[in-house]
């Protein structure tokens, strides 16, 4: 049997054995969508394993051409995000981070093509290569522009990932350098990123002598109960569940940012002897 019909004919069938349920039809129905795409996401992935997409990525400005006015990389933006939406807003703050320090890593292209595979799956193609290549092709990329539509669509918790995710782009290659460390300090501002949340983000990427009470958001002066109650406030705050609405790379991702918080707590609670 050819794709595209399995949504009906599970349709039909949740609707008949079901006392002639519509919620049951409905069920049927989204179930059977999901085996009409599979075949494309299996080809899609597949060709992304077999390293198709480093090619398209290498192809990928044929045609496009470059965006030398902010004010036209923005349109772009507008364009790419109003029909893919989040994974454009991802791309764009991608490219920006990859670029900070003037030059392009491959180990950072991987990192980013390695993450939106994961996260998205089949919708992760070829324009969204092209996508990439157009805003690290262009001169300036408008952050500000760019942060502020995103402020409008993405939710607090999630934005504090996003800060997360662009760190570890920056960490792709061992070290984050100042000009990468400086920019993405100006993105969480940019997001409303809290000064807080952005250095405790910051130092699970940039360690120092003092990470551990940073990630909690507190200094070494903090007493024992300030430093539980602190751990309590950044454990609920980041739990994996705040951004569970996202995809299984962008869960993943919260599950590491939370062991961190779990991991610094841990720490003080060795070094000080709390019990």
């Amino acid at each position: 049997m050819g794709t595209g019909y399995y949504k009906f004919i599970l349709a039909a069938l949740g609707f008949l054995f079901f006392g002639y349920s519509i919620g049951w039809a409905i069920f049927g129905f989204f179930v059977g969508a999901i085996a009409d795409v599979y075949p494309v996401i299996k080809k899609q992935l597949s060709a992304f394993q077999n390293g198709e997409f480093q090619g398209a990525f290498n192809r990928a400005g044929a045609g496009g051409g470059t965006y030398g006015n902010p004010q036209d990389i923005f349109n772009y933006y507008q364009r790419q995000s109003q029909q893919y939406d989040f994974p454009t807003m991802l791309i764009a703050l991608s490219a920006a981070v990859m670029k900070a320090d003037g030059k392009v890593l491959k180990v950072e292209l991987n990192y980013v093509k390695s993450f939106f595979s994961r996260q998205f799956g089949n919708q992760f193609n070829k324009t969204h290569l092209q996508t990439l290549k157009q805003f690290l092709d262009t001169p300036t990329i408008p952050i500000d522009e760019i942060c502020r539509d995103i402020n409008m669509r993405m939710q607090p918790a999630m934005r504090t990932q996003l800060i997360h995710y662009l760190f570890g782009i920056a960490k792709a290659d061992g070290n984050v350098g100042q000009a990468e460390s400086d920019l993405i300090n100006r993105i969480s501002r940019l997001l409303g990123v809290g000064t807080s949340d952005y250095t405790s983000v910051k130092n699970m990427f940039q360690k120092d002598t003092d990470s551990d009470y940073k990630i909690l958001g507190i200094t070494k002066a903090a007493t024992d109960d300030e430093v539980k109650k602190a751990y309590r406030k950044m454990a609920i705050k980041f739990h994996p569940d705040k951004v569970a609405q996202m995809g299984d790379e962008y869960q993943k991702g919260a599950k590491e940012k939370f062991q961190q918080i779990n991991d610094a707590y841990e720490a003080i609670k060795k070094a000080r002897g709390i019990k």
